[in-house]
């Protein structure tokens, strides 16, 4: 992606992120960072209900602790307790909105797409996201209640 139209998504993305409704999330184990907002688009009500066959935008905008060449997101569906993986397109955080190298005391807007699959089942579920350092530490850990409808 060049850098014109990654300055085109990080627009829209921050442009959406200031009308929207910010995303109710708990904080799963921040170690080396703090989230400031969680938005998910399209989301109008919460839980967030994600339909089967559509890419929903995620932000989440931290500031970062520590500083950190990488970061790389991990991402599960917890369904009665056991965490499932669940894979985006991009795991690089670097090609995800954040600029890298990492810097202590920065705020950083982590900028990704959240696809849902025709073939996953109708379901309420929590996911649970994070993005992890180069030391494998949590710049974040969220969690979020979501329903997967037809």
């Amino acid at each position: 992606m060049d850098f014109h139209a990654a300055s085109m998504i990080v627009l829209f993305s921050l442009i959406a992120l200031t009308c929207a409704e910010p995303v109710k999330f708990a904080d799963c184990g921040s170690d080396v960072g703090k989230v400031v907002i969680v938005d998910i688009q399209p989301c109008p009500k919460q839980p967030c209900e994600l339909h089967k066959g559509q890419a929903y935008a995620v932000n989440v905008t931290f500031d970062s602790a520590v500083e950190s060449q990488t970061s790389k997101a991990i991402v599960h569906g917890v369904i009665a307790g056991v965490p499932i993986p669940f894979p985006i397109p991009i795991e690089d955080g670097c090609k995800s909105g954040i600029e890298c190298p990492i810097q202590k005391a920065q705020s950083y807007h982590y900028v990704t797409q959240l696809p849902v699959k025709s073939e996953y089942p109708s379901i309420k579920l929590v996911v649970e996201w994070e993005l992890r350092d180069d030391t494998g530490k949590d710049l974040f850990c969220i969690k979020f209640p979501v329903q997967i409808v037809n």
